[in-house]
């Protein structure tokens, strides 16, 4: 066996079929219900002075729906 197969069966990693990393939509999270993050709640509010929008910052939102708003907002400013 070669070392690059042997790698890819010890590490999931370096599998480019591997889709457990793959960037899921936010109402997919497990974990999308608990509080928004610190992080996230620091970009929310940065892009929502960007976006002359203070009423897109709002401190309750959960960590899918704050991921949702930032997207959004990073489409308006422009910042993709």
């Amino acid at each position: 066996m070669t070392k690059a197969v042997n790698d890819t069966q010890q590490n999931p990693k370096v599998d480019p079929d591997d889709s457990s990393n793959r960037i899921k939509d936010p109402d997919e999270w497990t974990t999308g219900g608990e509080p928004m993050t610190g992080a996230q709640a620091s970009y929310l509010k940065t892009l929502s002075e960007q976006a002359k929008d203070p009423n897109a910052f709002d401190a309750d939102l959960d960590k899918a729906e704050a991921s949702k708003r930032i997207d959004a907002l990073r489409h308006a400013v422009g910042s993709e």
